[in-house]
């Protein structure tokens, strides 16, 4: 028997939120946005190959003074060996994404070329540019292609600002959120 290729984006809702509160999601459990949900931020950007920048900006997200809801493709524990993981890993990042309510953060760390030059996430930055989403953006001047994120934000938006420290990121990010209900 085969193994689907089926998104596993439809499932049931979530039970009711009714006030914001802050909440945290890993790849791969669904955030199914509601209406008393507080601003929620995607943290985009190099997972393999790597250092786990993602544990430092959860930390300060959830440690922020208004509420946020912050959505995690950095698994503690990726099924290397399955065959299927990254389907459902690059399927799940897709559809959070592309919710419309989502603010994308994009953090691309140093790295070895080597290794990785973070393709996904690049491609996730293009679409997010050409679709007009919500984004701040980041790359540390030790990533190989810091100088490309730069000109595709400066072609696709002029004036968008590519931050090179992540807390500078994250503090655009909370401040972008400030507010926002």
């Amino acid at each position: 028997m085969t193994k689907s290729l089926r998104s596993p984006h439809h499932v049931a809702p979530a039970p009711r939120r009714t006030r914001p509160e802050a909440l945290y999601f890993e790849a791969p459990t669904y955030y199914r946005p509601q209406p008393a949900d507080p601003p929620a931020v995607f943290l985009a950007g190099g997972i393999t190959g790597v250092e786990r920048w993602h544990d430092h900006a959860v930390e300060v997200l959830q440690a922020a003074a208004e509420p946020l809801v912050v959505i995690n493709p950095n698994r503690v524990r990726f099924p290397i060996d399955d065959p299927g993981a990254a389907w459902e890993q690059v399927s799940w990042e897709q559809h959070h994404l592309h919710l419309p309510t989502v603010m994308s953060l994009f953090w691309f760390p140093a790295c070895d070329p080597a290794v990785t030059t973070q393709p996904i996430a690049m491609f996730e930055l293009g679409q997010a540019l050409g679709e007009g989403r919500r984004i701040v953006v980041g790359a540390h001047p030790d990533f190989p292609r810091a100088p490309d994120v730069h000109m595709l934000c400066q072609l696709a938006r002029p004036g968008q600002v590519v931050f090179s420290d992540l807390d500078h990121v994250l503090q655009a990010v909370l401040s972008q959120c400030a507010g926002v209900q």
